[in-house]
Parts: structure tokens; sequence; C-alpha cells
């Protein structure tokens, strides 16, 4: 119960000092929302897009998940969470822009470059970061002289790539694309040294757009 307390403790705290200094901005917000991002992150306690960016309630659009990964379009009938996020985000809040956060030290990254074969019905995560299998098999076929580490931090990488590749195979999205109405977006997070990257679509790589803090 010391992590409920916590919560709770920290809601008091909320509500008396940001809710209370910015009642104004609640007041317009219980209207309605009205974001022009969508940021598609990881499920991971360390990344929390909102933090991350000193972001305020209604900026963001958000959809978390494991290896913050977007799956290929699919008409199957079955349940997609991701996709009708992305979906509800360009159909009908109208974002502009699309932003793939990933980050360094992802455990679902992590998974699919030491299991690569979890893919039973009962491995839900295995199952899952399967999305990025081509980011893995590059990685392996590139870096193979590379370490353990380097290859996942290089998976971590283009697994953002596959989602925004698969980002486009949305009809919705490529459509908002092409017609200069949406951008997509793709970040990585260095947890380690507190630096954003941002990729480069015209070279095909990531670059630095905020570099680390000099240690003291």
């Amino acid at each position: 119960m010391e992590d409920i307390e916590k919560f709770i403790g920290g809601f008091r705290r909320f509500q008396h000092k940001y809710f209370g200094e910015h009642s104004s901005l609640f007041e317009e917000l219980k209207q309605g929302q009205s974001p022009k991002t969508l940021l598609i992150g990881c499920s991971d306690s360390r990344v929390d897009p909102a933090l991350l960016m000193d972001c305020d309630p209604g900026d963001l659009f958000v959809v978390r998940n494991v290896a913050n990964l977007v799956p290929p379009y699919e008409t199957d009938g079955a349940f997609h969470g991701v996709s009708s996020a992305i979906e509800y985000a360009a159909v009908h809040l109208e974002v502009s822009k699309i932003i793939v956060l990933g980050h360094s030290a992802c455990g679902g990254i992590r998974a699919l470059m030491q299991n690569p074969e979890s893919k039973t019905e009962a491995n839900f995560v295995g199952r899952w970061v399967r999305i990025a299998e081509n980011a893995r098999e590059q990685v392996r076929r590139e870096l193979s002289h590379k370490d353990e580490e380097r290859q996942i931090r290089a998976c971590e990488m283009a697994a953002i790539i596959v989602s925004l590749d698969n980002l486009m195979s949305f009809p919705f999205i490529a459509e908002r694309v092409e017609a200069g109405k949406l951008s997509l977006i793709g970040w990585y997070f260095d947890i380690q040294q507190g630096a954003l990257y941002d990729f480069d679509q015209s070279i095909s790589r990531f670059r630095p757009l905020v570099t680390a803090i000099e240690s003291k």
C-alpha cells in the first residue's frame, strides 16, 4: 500500500498546486481536447512523454506500448488498440504531427534481440515485439561484428524506423502525409546521457537534436 499512498499524496499535491494554479486551462479542457501531436511511446516507466517534454494537459495525444511499436495496417476484424488510437488521432483529432519516441535500455527490444523465437500464443510480449523483426535481422546482418549492447542500441533505433514505415501502411496516414497535412517524426531518447536524437529521413540516420548535459 505504500505506493498507493504515494500516488494519492501525489494527486493531492497536483490538485492543490497544479490544478489550482491552472484552473483556467482545465476549464477550457473540460470542453474537449485538440492536441496537434500524437506521440507513440514505450510503456517503460522511465520514459513518460509528458514529463520528458514538459507538456501541459491537452498538448499530447499519447499511446504507449512495449517498445513503442506501430503494427502494420490490418483489417482482420481483431482488436487493434494502437491502430485505433492512430485512427482517432489522425481522422478525428486531425493531428499534424506523429512522433514515434524510442529510447535506450528498452526491455522489449532486448527481448527481441535475445529471444527472437518467443512467439507462442501465451507470450504476448514475444509476439508483439516481432513487429520489429526486420530491424533485428538488419542489425544482425550489418553489425554482426559489434558487441551485443551495440546491436541492441542499433535495433532500438531501427525499430523506430520500422514503426514510421508501418505508419505509412495506413491509408489515412499516407494520404495526409502526401497532402502535406501530417508529418512523421522519429525520436530516440538516450536515458543515460539525457540526449535526444532525431531521425533525418534525408540521410536515413539519427542525428543529435538535443545534446547531453555535460557532467559537472
